[in-house]
């Protein structure tokens, strides 16, 4: 090998290594609470992923922890929600209360409920956030409902699941 192929591959090496692969990855967390009857649901999403999958589907600047971010930026975080996070609990279609959400580091933590509800015996749940604009998006799904605990890995081919406890 010539020398200038070794000073190439010694350059091109550790270049290489220090390369970032982008994970797509959401934890939804699903918490059966007996004392207040409801289904609270934690979402947590990678700060720019869900601000370029906003800012794209609404053509806006979101801005998200600038002093330009915009003021009403929830409606938007809801109304995606809602249109990508369905939930049947015991076979009936249950909508969620969309409480609020906050910024921790590079995350987006969503706080959501589900009401009135006596007790669990299974909940399906339908995840299609961030899989339109990132195909490699995976969405992890935590469950508990008394002492059971249920996890399954969501995909865009494979977005949606039965728990049953």
């Amino acid at each position: 090998m010539n020398t200038n192929k070794i000073a190439v591959l010694l350059f091109l090496i550790p270049l290489l290594s220090f390369t970032t692969h982008k994970y797509y990855l959401s934890l939804t967390q699903i918490k059966y609470k007996s004392e207040s009857k409801s289904i609270q649901i934690i979402i947590n999403v990678f700060m720019d992923d869900i601000e370029t999958a906003l800012n794209s589907d609404n053509n806006i600047d979101l801005q998200l922890t600038t002093k330009r971010e915009l003021k009403n930026n929830d409606v938007y975080f809801e109304k995606y929600i809602k249109e990508k996070l369905f939930f049947k609990v015991d076979g009936t279609a249950k909508n969620f209360n969309y409480i609020g959400k906050e910024y921790d580091g590079d995350l987006v933590f969503f706080y959501l409920e589900i009401e009135n509800i006596n007790q669990v015996h299974s909940i399906d749940i339908t995840n299609n956030i961030l899989t339109k604009h990132f195909p490699k998006q995976q969405n992890l799904i935590k469950s508990k409902v008394g002492i059971k605990n249920k996890s399954i890995l969501l995909t865009k081919e494979e977005n949606s699941a039965h728990l049953k406890y």
